[in-house]
């Protein structure tokens, strides 16, 4: 029986890769935990990354989630982008039928190329349980956040790491969710607090659900995620208007 990656990253359970392998399009990218990975796992022979970094499609693992019987927060393509020009849109779209179909798990999306996905977005379904984001790591990416909004995802987020600088001013409407998080690992370049509580006061404002994800670092478990003595973990509305608790998928 197939059996789902279970996740360190603080904000999902476990991590589905019908794709591996990107490149670098914008500062966030620098110190990319995927490509270190990825030439990790080449090096040590293991068949899904004989191509190393480079874009590859892996349809014998299309249909894990199916078999995942029990209720599960999922992150898609954790080592790529899903709207990477190198990826087929039809391949794209059999990733969404399956998310679609597996309508009892929570999908999340991120993507740091939203032109691609404005562009095909009309032709996908977009069912509740997939949540769509892209990553914004210092104001010169807040673009990306407009794009966002045109699509018809349920749920919109937005991952602010590593995040590299003060974004004052963000607009936020129809956005439901916001993490935040600093660089972790070698090279890791530093987050300040200011940084983080102005972007905490701004969801305050709009009411978008915040989500410290860490202090990030060399050590990232030693600097943890407690923000001025708490954890902050909120997760966005359902469209029922319930709040939803990542404890309910982590028990």
């Amino acid at each position: 029986m197939s059996v789902p990656t279970n996740s360190r990253i603080e904000w999902t359970e476990c991590t589905w890769n019908p794709v591996t392998g990107c490149d670098r399009v914008s500062a966030g990218c620098k110190n990319c935990y995927a490509e270190r990975m990825a030439k990790r796992l080449q090096a040590m022979g293991v068949e899904k990354y004989r191509n190393g970094f480079g874009v590859t499609l892996h349809p014998t693992v299309l249909e894990e989630p199916l078999k995942w019987k029990k209720r599960r927060m999922i992150f898609v393509n954790s080592m790529s982008d899903l709207f990477h020009k190198e990826i087929p849109f039809e391949y794209i779209a059999q990733i969404f039928s399956v998310m679609n179909r597996a309508e009892y798990h929570i999908f999340q999306i991120l993507t740091k190329r939203p032109k691609r996905l404005v562009q095909l977005s009309k032709k996908l379904n977009w069912t509740e349980n997939i949540w769509m984001g892209v990553t914004v790591e210092n104001d010169k990416f807040v673009s990306r956040i407009d794009d966002l909004r045109k699509i018809d995802a349920k749920i919109k987020w937005l991952s602010l790491e590593p995040l590299l600088g003060p974004i004052e001013n963000i607009k936020l409407k129809n956005i439901d969710w916001v993490v935040v998080g600093g660089e972790s690992g070698p090279g890791a370049r530093p987050i300040k607090e200011e940084w983080i509580l102005d972007i905490k006061k701004q969801c305050n404002a709009q009411d978008a659900a915040f989500f410290f994800k860490q202090w990030g670092g060399i050590h990232k478990k030693k600097t943890g995620r407690v923000l001025r003595g708490k954890t902050y973990s909120d997760m966005p509305k359902l469209p029922d208007q319930s709040q939803l608790s990542l404890a309910e998928f982590l028990l």
